[in-house]
């Protein structure tokens, strides 16, 4: 149920949601594919690789290097990423370079570390 009270910076009430209450949700498809995003977003470690390919492409070996981590592990959340199309691929020789996959990923994983750096004051 609605609460029908003013909350400081929050609900309104019942008339404050009429626009809500007639729209419908987003395909069934389109939120699963959003929850799987943020569920692969959900770990620290991967949230941490990508942090650094907001900044630029990188390699397997410096990801793993930047993170002070193990190979396996970097590759393993690599893929899982990648199999999100989280972060894409190009191959220069023999190296495999990651970045971000588009704007929108850029853009999730940029205001959620903005929004993780601000404390309650």
């Amino acid at each position: 149920m609605i609460r029908e009270e003013v909350v400081a910076g929050g609900c309104r009430g019942i008339e404050h949601h009429t626009d809500y209450l007639r729209a419908r949700p987003a395909d069934l498809q389109v939120c699963q594919r959003a929850a799987a995003i943020f569920g692969a977003l959900g770990d620290v470690n991967r949230m941490r690789l990508l942090s650094l390919l907001a900044n630029r492409e990188m390699c397997v070996t410096d990801l793993t290097i930047a993170l002070a981590d193990n190979l396996p592990a970097v590759s393993q959340r690599l893929k899982l990423l990648r199999a999100e199309r989280i972060v894409r691929t190009r191959r220069q020789g023999k190296h495999i370079y990651y970045r971000l996959a588009d704007q929108h990923i850029c853009s999730l994983i940029v205001n959620g570390l903005a929004h993780g750096s601000e404390t309650d004051e």
